[in-house]
């Protein structure tokens, strides 16, 4: 039991009384007979306050939560008194996680409940504990006050911020792929296979018309085609320590995880298989999985992937890739390439590249961006604007040097990677 900030205040008034009296003799039997007062109510009070059964901690935890989306968590506060009890509660959030709403302090009637809604945002991804509720009891006068601990620890998972994946698909699902920025190309005759009959629409090539059919209906009408299926994209993600940095507030790893999310859903959508790697770190491998059901399947595989703090071995993730994926496959790379790392990169790719259609999807920094574009005031300002333009153009050389090897490549911001990498895998899937 602890006293509270109203027993201290009394305390000091007693105190206060007692030296007044000391001045004043006549206030000395004030002074003695307040204090015995003062203190049969805190001795009651304690004894109160001490025999108070702590309250039940009922905690509904959500399944799952979406990295850095504000998600609301009911906790239900019971009490077990016959008297009404004040309460301030904490609850046992993780300790990247915020919420404005905490701690609460309210009053639980005798017997009754209280039910608690409060927001809770959670900054990484992976698995997480909500541990014991910190309750603190306050007697039924208020002097006193003691620490309990309530509930039960519970675990949640914390995936990937997926949402605008979701505004991509419904997009999608309208057929407003231009409004994406997702181009799907008509390629007659390339990995293309027969999907239906419709009619003749203005811009249709002369090739596609079906002139059985036309002359049944009397009506000119097409053949239309759809992308050829079945086909199979490994995506591999680098998660070495270079994929730790900073990139606008979030890593530049989950800024390529939210564009693998979509180029799965994408491929899952046009009846391809999905599987995935991790490049350095834990060795991580998701077999291919097909339907776009499975982005349940992907996301669990997904939501606890960790950067690690050594550099990626590009060569022994290019062994394992060709050791488990024997069947020709398209091939996406994700990382942060720089121009030194040429020597350990392009044999590695080169070796994927012999049996397989290889896209390297290269993120780009938008503070070296930002620091081009910025006007040099100083020297020191210019020594960094040559020191960014002279990375700038090692990175732009190494990636021809990729592209004359056959390598595809991507070179793009965070907030464009992406749609360029659906508009690459679009392309690209056709060589399969």
């Amino acid at each position: 039991m602890q006293p509270t900030r109203i027993l201290i205040l009394v305390t000091l008034v007693w105190a206060v009384l007692g030296f007044c009296a000391s001045l004043i003799p006549a206030l000395q039997v004030i002074w003695l007979w307040g204090g015995s007062v003062a203190a049969v109510f805190v001795l009651v009070d304690f004894i109160a306050g001490l025999s108070l059964p702590a309250p039940v901690v009922e905690r509904k935890l959500p399944s799952r939560f979406a990295m850095g989306v504000e998600q609301l968590v009911p906790v239900t506060l019971r009490n077990r008194s016959k008297m009404g009890i004040c309460v301030l509660c904490y609850d046992g959030i993780p300790g990247d996680a915020e919420s404005d709403e905490l701690p609460w302090k309210g009053k639980l009637p005798r017997k009754g409940f209280m039910r608690i809604d409060y927001p809770v945002t959670i900054s990484e991804r992976g698995m997480k504990d909500f541990d014991l509720a910190h309750l603190r009891i306050f007697s039924p006068l208020c002097l006193w006050s003691k620490r309990v601990r309530g509930g039960e620890i519970q675990s949640t998972r914390v995936y990937p911020n997926y949402e605008p994946v979701l505004r991509y698909a419904l997009l999608a699902m309208e057929n407003c792929t231009e409004q994406m920025g997702i181009i799907k190309k008509n390629r007659t005759g390339l990995s293309r296979e027969f999907h239906q009959l419709r009619e003749y629409q203005i811009g249709d090539m002369l090739a596609q018309i079906d002139w059985k059919a036309t002359s049944k209906r009397l009506e000119l009408i097409t053949r239309d085609y759809q992308e050829q299926r079945n086909q199979t994209v490994v995506l591999a993600v680098d998660c070495g320590r270079r994929m730790r940095a900073l990139d606008g507030g979030v890593t530049q790893f989950d800024h390529c995880l939210n564009a693998m999310l979509l180029l799965a859903y994408t491929a899952l959508r046009q009846g391809d298989h999905v599987g995935i790697i991790g490049v350095g770190g834990a060795d991580r491998w998701l077999a291919p999985v097909r339907g776009v059901q499975s982005m349940t399947t992907i996301l669990n595989h997904l939501y606890n992937y960790e950067t690690s703090n050594s550099p990626s071995d590009f060569t022994e993730a290019a062994e394992r890739l060709l050791t488990r994926q024997r069947r020709r496959a398209l091939v996406v790379m994700l990382s942060n390439v720089r121009g030194e790392d040429g020597n350990q990169l392009i044999e590695p790719l080169r070796m994927v590249r012999r049996r397989h259609v290889t896209i390297l999807a290269n993120l780009r920094e938008q503070s070296v961006e930002d620091r081009m574009k910025k006007p040099s005031a100083s020297l020191d300002e210019a020594l960094e604007v040559g020191a960014a333009a002279m990375y700038l153009e090692e990175r732009a050389r190494l990636l021809i040097e990729l592209r004359q090897h056959g390598i595809f490549t991507i070179d793009s911001l965070s907030n464009d990677l992406p749609v360029a990498l659906a508009n690459a895998y679009l392309s690209a899937r056709e060589m399969v």
